[in-house]
């Protein structure tokens, strides 16, 4: 059944700038405000090149994810497109394509309070750093709730607060650096590059963040695509810019839990570093609000089609959000960020968003007849996928496993409670196969 038809009780009130914003959100948060310290260390003068090398690896995933995003137009994401594979694939699809987003997001949280901690000392203590999750994760659930169209204005805000500073500082820090900018000696052995592999990428994942409020965008089958390829590639070079200024002026041997901070007063003594923890913390605020956004309608869209218990699927009739699935988020963020460390939870947010985008990818071979040059794309991001989860520790996979299982109990209530509950309202549009 073609989804063009299908309309929800949501409102259609993000165009491109806020798709775009989703996507820029979803991917800058923790990880360039967390990993340039570690990347420099590492890699020394080779690591901004990591940022452009691996953008075409997420390059790669990310154009079919696109073309299979066109295709829907109702909110849900990778839950929507796994439906070609029948209903449980639907629901692992978008269950652990959840649990990646609140671990991902949990993690942010967590640097978030870090930065916070650098800027204030005593925040660090384990009860404030507590209290700090928990008023964090309510305010933003209740901006959420209060309507999509609040919660993509105070996107608006917060990248702007975000982007123009660091960009402002990364430059400043070339300009500053001049002759010592070069190039690296050699390229690091592939070894090497596979051990940083995930955390690499964590800084690229959440580009899908705009394909989940389909039935909230407006033309999402252009609006979705344009904005997620414009995202990556600009990302990207921000990235590199970033590292490049930071490789340039610190110390390959000075290391800090908050490297930008660091980096900000290397630059302009203690206001630099009051300015960039301002930075990190408006910018964590933004990826968590649209996280939140973005992977709530996955949890809505499964409700609605009897993959998750209908709690999940209501609607709140003032400000037509699916307030539940919001709260739950909020919640479930919390729970997390307050029980792991940032390396732990982005690991496995980053192995569980491999698993979705090869399951939502795969979906593209049975919605249309993929040419050979399709064929070979649809092959090259699988592949990409299952390389980077392949990096990942056994107990990172116990976890993603733990998580799963936990969300199978879910959907069992759920098949339970409602045993006539099929997807079949979200099966891709009509094949465009050529009949055999």
């Amino acid at each position: 059944m073609d989804d063009s038809s299908r309309d929800e009780p949501l409102r259609r009130d993000i165009g491109f700038v806020g798709s775009a914003f989703l996507s820029f959100n979803g991917m800058v948060g923790a990880g360039i405000f967390a990993l340039p310290g570690t990347l420099a260390q590492k890699f020394g003068a080779f690591s901004p090149f990591l940022f452009p090398l691996f953008g075409l690896l997420v390059l790669v995933v990310a154009l079919p994810f696109a073309r299979v995003a066109a295709r829907h137009r109702v909110s849900g994401g990778p839950v929507v497109y796994a439906a070609a594979f029948g209903p449980f694939a639907a629901f692992q699809a978008g269950w652990i394509y959840y649990v990646a987003r609140a671990t991902a997001l949990a993690a942010n949280a967590t640097v978030l309070v870090t930065y916070l901690a650098a800027f204030w000392p005593a925040l660090a203590a384990p009860w404030p750093r507590a209290g700090i999750i928990l008023a964090l994760t309510g305010l933003l659930t209740a901006v959420n709730v209060a309507g999509v169209k609040r919660a993509v204005r105070l996107l608006d805000a917060v990248t702007l607060l975000k982007a123009v500073p660091l960009l402002a500082a990364a430059l400043l820090g070339l300009a500053l650096a001049g002759g010592r900018l070069g190039l690296p000696a050699r390229v690091p052995p592939l070894s090497d590059l596979e051990a940083a592999a995930l955390l690499i990428l964590y800084a690229f994942v959440g580009f899908e963040n705009s394909a989940t409020p389909a039935g909230e965008t407006a033309d999402p089958r252009r609006t979705i695509p344009r904005a997620l390829v414009t995202t990556i590639v600009s990302t990207a070079l921000l990235y590199f810019v970033v590292q490049l200024a930071y490789v340039a002026v610190m110390p390959r041997a000075a290391g800090s839990e908050a490297p930008m901070v660091a980096f900000g007063t290397a630059l302009l003594g203690p206001v630099g570093g009051a300015v960039l923890t301002a930075t990190a913390i408006f910018s964590l605020l933004g990826n968590i609000s649209g996280g939140i956004t973005g992977t709530t309608r996955t949890s809505y869209a499964m409700a609605r089609e009897g993959l998750l218990p209908d709690w999940f699927g209501r609607v709140s009739a003032r400000y037509a959000t699916p307030a539940n699935s919001i709260l739950f988020m909020g919640a479930l963020i919390a729970v997390l960020a307050l029980s792991g460390s940032f390396v732990w939870l982005a690991v496995v947010s980053t192995l569980a968003r491999m698993f979705v985008y090869s399951i939502s990818i795969a979906a593209l071979a049975r919605e249309e007849r993929p040419s050979p040059a399709l064929w070979l794309l649809i092959a090259g991001a699988i592949a990409v996928c299952v390389w980077a989860a392949a990096q990942s520790a056994w107990a990172s996979w116990q976890m993603l496993l733990i998580l799963a299982a936990a969300g199978t109990l879910l959907y069992a209530a759920a098949r339970s409670a409602r045993p006539r509950a099929n997807v079949s309202s979200i099966q891709p549009p009509p094949s465009t196969r050529s009949p055999s």
